[in-house]
């Protein structure tokens, strides 16, 4: 079946004229990803004498690559792959647990070399870069549809997205008619009036189920060569605000991810690292690591959160990619014994328990040296100071007894 993409141009005049396109890409007759969107880049390069940010908006010269974008097939995944100016892409891949479809990796391409956009760049190299949270994720056979603007950070590069409306692994030619609406669009929509209460107030959430600690999962992820280059231990127990089904109210449900039932899959780049866990389809858990080459330092930079719960009355998604958690050296681990609480959104938090994660200069497929948290420090202190006060309490007692001993040893020699 031959592959080949359609694009078409529209126009839309909000303080101007902001620039969408359609993109889609077929298998013959049949339609297997289709997206429509306005895009602006903002990239920063540099001069011989300065640094230079530009921000660039995805122009009507646009195509799709039909050499590149793809359907997909059992071993690769789909891809629409959008080309533009003078050796300039944007690349979107996509994949499915069989309930929920996701933007599994974002790639930009740019050419410095291209002087309408980089004047006086010191540079001509062609740059690509590469996202794996990006947080774009919707039901099997639903439309994803975003109104608001959602920035996706590529390496230093921005990638912000608006009147967004996709699909991928669709059913049938056009966009369906259900649509996964994004949590921006959702905070910004108006309830539906209710005709069983006037109050003003927010409806209660239901204080969660105490839930025992999780079991501590072992992962690992490898490159290209089959070198581990990614480890982590640890136990991971999610804290979800959502509407219960059964309850017909918000509640707070407490989810033990189970190590047994976790599949993890990611991806190790010079200066980021992926990894994600996904439990029997119903929960994708992914956690990107970034890695400062000047100060050799790395930390956890974003989460994201995709579950489909049988109590829930929508799939539930959460992301946050500016975080700045388990800051480590490059070559040594993080660890964290002590539960730690890392929170992502207001609706979803993140437990760890026995906590121990390598995602860069990995060596002999072991942990390296680790660098511990603050809280396990803490914890170490504890039993010294009262190790030292017990000292301290049984000194000044021997102390006590000494000069009361020889004051009564004084007052025989008296009489």
């Amino acid at each position: 079946m031959k592959l080949y993409g359609v694009f078409i141009i529209s126009w839309f005049a909000v303080l101007g004229c902001i620039q969408a396109v359609t993109l889609e890409v077929k298998n013959g007759n049949s339609t297997c990803i289709k997206a429509e969107f306005s895009a602006l880049f903002s990239i920063t390069y540099n001069t011989s004498s300065s640094t230079r940010t530009v921000e660039v908006s995805l122009p009507d010269s646009t195509t799709v690559d039909s050499g590149s974008s793809s359907c997909g097939t059992d071993s690769s995944l789909p891809w629409l792959v959008a080309v533009f100016g003078s050796g300039h892409a944007l690349g979107l891949s996509f994949s499915t647990n069989g309930s929920l479809y996701s933007v599994a990796n974002l790639t930009l391409q740019y050419n410095l070399s291209d002087s309408s956009i980089f004047p006086e760049a010191n540079s001509s190299d062609v740059v690509t870069v590469v996202s794996a949270s990006v947080g774009i994720w919707a039901a099997i056979n639903t439309t994803y549809h975003c109104v608001s603007a959602t920035t996706v950070r590529v390496a230093g590069e921005t990638v912000t997205f608006s009147d967004m409306r996709l699909e991928a692994y669709m059913p049938g030619n056009d966009l369906s008619s259900s649509e996964t609406v994004c949590m921006a669009d959702q905070s910004i929509t108006t309830a539906p009036p209710t005709t069983a209460s006037t109050s003003t107030t927010s409806a209660p959430v239901t204080a969660p189920t105490p839930a025992g600690p999780p079991d501590r999962g072992t992962y690992s992820i490898s490159n290209s060569n089959g070198t581990v280059c990614l480890l982590a231990r640890m136990g991971l127990q999610l804290n979800v605000s959502h509407f219960s089904i059964s309850q017909n109210k918000t509640i707070q449900e407490i989810f033990n991810l189970s190590p047994n039932r976790t599949n993890p899959s990611g991806s190790c780049e010079a200066s980021s690292a992926t990894l994600v866990l996904t439990q029997e389809g119903t929960t994708t858990l992914n956690f990107t690591f970034t890695l400062n080459s000047t100060t050799s330092k790395y930390h956890l930079s974003g989460i994201n959160l995709l579950a489909n719960w049988p109590d829930m009355t929508a799939p539930f998604s959460a992301s946050n990619t500016s975080l700045d958690y388990l800051r480590s050296t490059l070559g040594r681990s993080y660890m964290c014994n002590a539960e730690q609480t890392l929170l992502v959104v207001p609706t979803f938090s993140l437990n760890t328990f026995r906590l121990q994660v390598q995602p860069f200069g990995v060596t002999t497929n072991q942990f390296a040296t680790a660098e511990e948290c603050q809280m396990d420090q803490d914890q170490m202190l504890i039993p010294i100071i009262v190790g030292a006060a017990l000292a301290g309490l049984v000194l000044i007692v021997l102390i006590a007894y000494l000069i009361g001993r020889k004051r009564s040893h004084a007052g025989y020699q008296t009489i």
